[in-house]
């Protein structure tokens, strides 16, 4: 208490008289002292009111700001004295709360944070940079980036500081200078550690940039933290311009290694929050190829990426089938992104114009797989490949081939084979699916069974499948309704049946 107290007697002092100015000191120092949490708070919320106060009532120098020193010279009036020694206490102040970002309490991160960015409200509204001539930018982009920095440090995650941050990304000017600043920070940063990657850094500007929503249309963009008088003319008012910006700020963020964690992270947001705001959706090829060629989880999480670009930017992709058909291996049908996977592998295989052998050695790769898979997943597989059939006839071979081989002994397919087109897959048969009609789940055995008889022309509806669980399947057989089976076909008669009979004769008591 007696803290506040000598904090607010400096506060009232220093802006009731100018002659007081020196006890501005006594608050920095405080501020600078970042020893008791409490007393550190007291001194930001000093601060706070105190330079919020100089803004509003512009007391602090307006332009390029002079060397402390050079202002002692006789050229400048007491008047600028004042501002400009006035002016530097505030940068001073901003140095250390930018230091402040970084300290072991949460609340002192948060409050030194919450005053920066008042900060930058006031100096949009009472700007320190003198306006040259008309079209001149005056938003503080300087002040926002010692924000930004401080959001984004190299060695600690910074998520729960960058929460409490998002709610100042509805501002589209905020918005844009933030994509602005994380760029320049990212080039900054990046180009010292030599391709290796970082990942406390990467991930908190992935956790900065990741959430950004951007407006679809211009005529959204009108929540602005400040509007200056010739607002319309500035790039920032221009929802062409914060294409480019946000465009620009994925590719640099995207063109360095990035930790395995944060690659799925990415390529999991990139089709809905990044490519459709990007002027040139084609210019991610080389990132989504490089992850394409990873292998695991994150070739199938690419394949969103380049579907869209594909089907939607007529991109053409060499080998992309014997790339996808490289993905088929016992993970598919365990991993938790199986059903983004089928869902794409549904679309990139419906086109009727596929050749039979590329579609045969699918068909026979995913059912020698599906030998070792879970029910669930068995479940969702089965129907995939009657509709594989249904689309192209010409692969029903593979079903009607009496002679055809029993076991993988005899079978000319050649599992290990990279290209689809090299596999023998047409020569072989579907051996594998006639073991699944053998399977211990009655689900399964009875989803295999299909094959056995003539497919309906209509497709299977898959969509409700992909998702299925091993929990949801065993939930389901729990709520099953029990029925009486009968265990035998004549009724017993007695504990120890006819030998019971005889052991009761010879015992009868008269």
């Amino acid at each position: 208490m007696a803290r506040a107290a000598a904090l607010a007697s400096c506060l009232e002092a220093v802006l009731g008289s100018r002659s007081n100015a020196n006890r501005v000191f006594e608050i920095l120092e405080l501020l600078a002292g970042r020893e008791e949490a409490e007393d550190v708070l007291c001194a930001a919320r000093t601060c706070s009111r105190l330079f919020g106060a100089l803004l509003e009532r512009r007391e602090l120098f307006v332009g390029q700001l002079p060397a402390e020193e050079a202002s002692l010279a006789d050229n400048y009036s007491a008047e600028d004295k004042y501002k400009i020694w006035m002016r530097h206490r505030y940068n001073d102040c901003v140095d250390c709360l930018a230091e402040l970002m970084g300290h072991d309490a949460f609340q002192v991160k948060e409050l030194s944070l919450c005053t920066l960015m008042k900060f930058v409200e006031l100096e949009a509204q009472y700007p320190l940079i003198k306006v040259e001539w008309k079209g001149s930018l005056t938003f503080p982009q300087k002040l926002l980036k010692v924000v930004v920095d401080g959001l984004l440090p190299l060695n600690e995650d910074a998520s729960l500081l960058i929460s409490r941050f998002q709610e100042y990304m509805e501002y589209d000017d905020i918005r844009y200078f933030v994509i602005k600043a994380v760029t320049e920070s990212i080039g900054q940063v990046m180009q010292k550690t030599k391709e290796r990657p970082l990942p406390f850094y990467q991930q908190n500007v992935f956790s900065l940039i990741s959430p950004i929503n951007m407006p679809s249309k211009e005529c959204d963009m009108v929540k602005f933290m400040v509007k200056q008088d010739n607002w319309e003319e500035l790039k920032v008012s221009k929802l062409q311009a914060h294409k480019q910006a946000f465009e620009k700020m994925w590719l640099v963020f995207l063109k360095h290694k990035l930790p395995t964690g944060l690659y799925k992270k990415v390529l999991v947001i990139l089709h809905d929050s990044i490519l459709p705001y990007m002027n040139e959706p084609t210019l991610m090829i080389d990132f989504l190829t490089v992850a394409y060629g990873i292998g695991g989880a994150i070739s199938l999480l690419a394949l969103n990426g380049l579907f869209i670009l594909i089907h939607q930017h007529n991109l053409e992709y060499p080998d992309f089938y014997k790339k996808l058909y490289s993905l088929l291996d016992p993970s598919i049908y365990h991993v938790k992104y199986r059903a983004r996977f089928f869902h794409l592998a549904d679309l990139f295989l419906s086109s009727s114009h596929l050749p039979a052998y590329l579609v045969a050695a699918f068909i026979k790769r995913l059912s020698r797989l599906a030998l070792t898979a879970p029910p669930e997943a068995l479940l969702m597989v089965l129907p995939f490949i009657c509709n594989l059939f249904r689309r192209h006839p010409a692969c029903k071979v593979l079903v009607h081939r009496p002679n055809g081989p029993e076991d993988v002994s005899e079978d000319p397919y050649i599992m290990e084979e990279e290209e689809p087109s090299e596999s023998r897959a047409l020569e072989s048969s579907l051996w594998e699916i006639q073991s699944l009609q053998n399977h211990y789940h009655p689900d399964v055995a009875k989803a295999a069974a299909v094959l056995n008889q003539s497919l309906s022309e209509m497709e299977d509806d898959i969509s409700g499948l992909l998702e299925l669980s091993a929990y949801e399947l065993f939930d389901k057989e729990v709520k099953k309704k029990a029925v009486d089976v009968p265990l035998e076909f004549e009724p017993v008669r007695g504990l120890f049946g006819k030998k019971n009979d005889i052991f009761a004769e010879h015992f009868t008591l008269d």
